[in-house]
């Protein structure tokens, strides 16, 4: 049998977040409408004293109907019964009133915090972004949100309804009945709110688990379908739902903990109000043997049990309903307040759009601290020029444009710009004056006109397809039926290899950036193609400072100037003619590819 490790659980938070600095977060969201939610609360009173009134008019209209005089047990009756009526359309109306004055604090709150969050993830650095998986986060995110729209109307449409009835009718019981109706009341309350609050908390870190089990569930599944062409190559789909079904195992667990544990709650709560209901009823029955109460008194009281008892039963459902949306906002808050890694400076200044010239000086990096990537990488671009980067893989030469585009901050030394450190540039700048192809090129799920325009979103129709002609994928594209509305699929999977790194060349010269990085921008590409669009990105970086990473020399030789990397440190600089007759490293790799030409020509 099979055995799979565990998928790791996204963590809730950082830290620890009680609930109330929870609601705190909360509050500066909701109360941009202070206006709103104060007549929104007046609207929630006054539908509470008509609804507690309303059980008071039917004792009078009770009590009424026992009378002797026959005139008088038509008349009273007709104005208690337009006062009844009256009071039970008021207690709806007012509470519609609140609903619709609510409605739009509720939803622009939730409007704004989804847009802050979805903007400092997008602030957020790479690193961040390798370690989390997106699965879990689209499910923390669209959680979150609906938890603020259900937390909002739990609390003004339920919650804060059913105390005021409380309040109100624990002060009527007082005024108008002997003590123990409302001591009753007030213990019932009590228990069944403890004992609520008791298990429901002790039922939290259960309903958390099955919480976290789905996020993993749901990461596994996305992580395995965005890679169907891979589960299909290995014939691994058992191996995939075995790995997926291990996830679902845990969640079955977990799912069956938590109603085991709801059950319980509920019967608990039924036998607490059950208790409650029966003490109550016992004294009202008692005061009408006796003579101290009418049958008004009895019908009255049973009227307000009756309301009392609808919402809290609902009341625990609702408190359920409620830590689970607070653990929900929780997550979607320590998303908002995640570090930045990359920063802007205070004092950071914009790049000024002119032609650039760049330099690493005596730069060293490590992704995770413990091993480093560069030693010392000391490099210069002049403005207008172009330097290749070649080496063996795992050499640093895409960590060198991660850099560059400030993805990551070095470790020690710099890198610059015109002479600027470019930490001390400010990100939206820098990454504007920059243009890359990077090796594996990623669409998103719209058409190939989208996808190339998004390179310079104001662009027009004349320009996107300027650039896809320089990119050599004019011609492709209108043989297909849809033409530049061709759906590319989800990452590009209905392009070819090549054709979506053509997309990404059209892109980045649709930018027109001052630098621009081509980051193995022609390896998915065959020798014919290869070479027409080599002559086109040549055109392209005619004036520009070019960074061209790349594995097959015979894309380099026309850079004027070639580095190259090994196990992170620089080995060898010049152009290839003189690297040629250094008869170095970068000798021995062009002796050794031209030979697998030859080889697989022959």
């Amino acid at each position: 049998m099979r055995k799979f490790s565990s998928l790791p659980l996204p963590a809730a938070s950082t830290g620890q977040r009680h609930d109330w600095t929870t609601i705190k977060s909360l509050l500066p969201y909701l109360w941009q409408w202070k206006w709103r939610v104060l007549l929104a609360l007046s609207c929630l009173i006054a539908a509470k004293l008509a609804n507690v009134a309303v059980p008071i008019i039917f004792k009078h209209i009770v009590d009424d109907l026992g009378l002797d005089d026959p005139g008088k047990l038509m008349l009273v009756p007709l104005g208690l019964l337009a006062a009844y009526g009256g009071l039970r359309f008021s207690a709806s109306l007012f509470g519609e009133l609140r609903e619709i004055i609510f409605a739009r604090v509720t939803q622009r709150a939730v409007r704004n915090i989804a847009l802050q969050v979805f903007s400092h993830l997008h602030s957020l650095s790479l690193r961040f972004h390798l370690e989390r998986q997106t699965g879990g986060l689209t499910r923390d995110i669209e959680r979150g949100t609906k938890a603020i729209g259900s937390l909002l109307s739990y609390t003004l449409y339920s919650i804060l309804p059913t105390l005021v009835e409380i309040l109100l009718v624990l002060g009527i019981l007082v005024v108008r009945y002997e003590p123990s109706f409302a001591l009753i009341t007030v213990v019932t309350l009590a228990c069944y709110i403890s004992f609520t609050v008791i298990v429901t908390n002790w039922r939290t870190h259960l309903r958390r688990e099955a919480n976290e089990i789905d996020s993993a569930a749901s990461s596994r599944a996305i992580d395995s379908l965005l890679n169907y062409e891979t589960v299909k190559y290995f014939n691994n789909e058992k191996w995939e739902a075995d790995r997926y079904d291990v996830q679902m195992q845990r969640w079955e667990t977990a799912q069956v903990k938590t109603q085991l544990s709801l059950s319980f709650l509920n019967i608990g709560q039924a036998f607490i109000i059950s208790i409650g209901v029966a003490l109550m009823m016992w004294r009202a029955a008692e005061g009408v043997a006796n003579g101290s109460m009418t049958v008004g008194d009895i019908v009255l009281v049973n009227a307000f049990l009756i309301q009392l008892y609808i919402p809290l039963n609902f009341l625990g459902v609702l408190y359920r309903e409620i830590r689970q949306a607070l653990t929900d906002i929780e997550r979607l808050f320590a998303l908002k307040q995640q570090h930045l890694e990359i920063q802007d400076a205070p004092d950071a200044r914009p790049l000024q759009a002119a032609a650039c010239a760049v330099s690493f000086d005596q730069v060293h990096f490590s992704y995770d601290g413990q091993r480093e990537i560069l030693h010392g990488v000391s490099f210069s671009i002049p403005a207008g020029t172009s330097l290749a980067v070649v080496g063996h893989s795992g050499s640093g030469k895409s960590t060198l444009a991660r850099l560059l585009y400030r993805f990551y901050d070095v470790g020690t030394g710099r890198v610059c710009i015109n002479g600027t450190d470019i930490r001390q540039l400010t990100q939206t700048s820098l990454r504007a004056a920059i243009g890359i192809v990077p090796q594996d090129t990623v669409l998103f799920n719209d058409t190939i006109f989208y996808n190339i325009q998004y390179g310079r979103p104001t662009a027009t129709e004349d320009e996107v397809y300027a650039a896809a002609r320089a990119a050599q994928l004019d011609s492709f594209i209108q043989r297909l039926p849809a033409g530049y509305q061709t759906q590319v699929g989800e990452r590009g999977l209905k392009l070819s290899g090549g054709e979506k790194q053509r997309v990404a060349i059209a892109r980045a010269l649709l930018k027109n950036p001052p630098i621009l990085i081509f980051d193995e921008a022609t390896s998915a590409l065959d020798s014919k193609t290869e070479q027409a669009i080599q002559e086109q990105l040549d055109l392209a970086a005619l004036g520009r400072t070019s960074l061209i990473i790349a594995h097959r020399l015979s894309t380099v030789m026309q850079a004027d100037q070639i580095l190259v990397l090994d196990q992170g440190r620089v080995v060898e600089c010049g152009s290839h003619r003189a690297l040629l007759a250094a008869g170095g490293q970068y000798a021995q790799m062009w002796a050794l590819q031209m030979q697998e030409e030859a080889e697989t020509q022959a």
